[in-house]
């Protein structure tokens, strides 16, 4: 009789499958994140899954907790970290937000500006502030031009 070669074992294939069984939620998250930002899906879709593989490498079933939210809290992680140390974002007043959309609103409907000025009730000068500040998105700054700048 011949014996079969045994083949070996993978140490990480546990981990990885875990990894794979929850990727659903990397495009998910990557979506959330991308719609508001200049970033692209794919690149936020990478993150979250180097997150995803960050939380099966470190969770421990043991506690009885369950590993959704664990997992969530990585990959959002992973993405939040990477959009604040390569990009910037202005953080723009609700009040702010409010006033601009209701502007813009009204200048659609074909209100002359001295007038949306008036219904609004601000000033010249706070509505350009207002429409600079909203206007921003997130803007991302590759490694290289940050370097080269000193």
């Amino acid at each position: 009789m011949q014996r079969r070669r045994q083949l070996p074992m993978y140490p990480h294939a546990a981990t990885h499958a875990l990894a794979l069984a929850y990727l659903y939620m990397g495009y998910k998250i990557a979506g959330n994140f991308a719609r508001p930002t200049t970033h692209f899906f794919d690149d936020q879709h990478q993150l979250a899954v180097i997150g995803l593989s960050k939380a099966v490498a470190r969770f421990d079933g043991s506690g009885g907790f369950p590993f959704r939210p664990y997992a969530l809290t990585f990959a959002n992680f992973e993405i939040t970290h990477y959009l604040r140390d390569h990009g910037f974002a202005i953080k723009v007043p609700p009040s702010w937000w409010y006033l601009y959309a209701s502007g813009r609103e009204l200048l659609r409907q074909v209100m002359p500006p001295r007038q949306v000025l008036q219904h609004l009730v601000i000033s010249r000068e706070r509505w350009g502030e207002i429409q600079e500040a909203c206007s921003v998105t997130v803007v991302a700054l590759p490694h290289e031009s940050l370097r080269n700048k000193g």
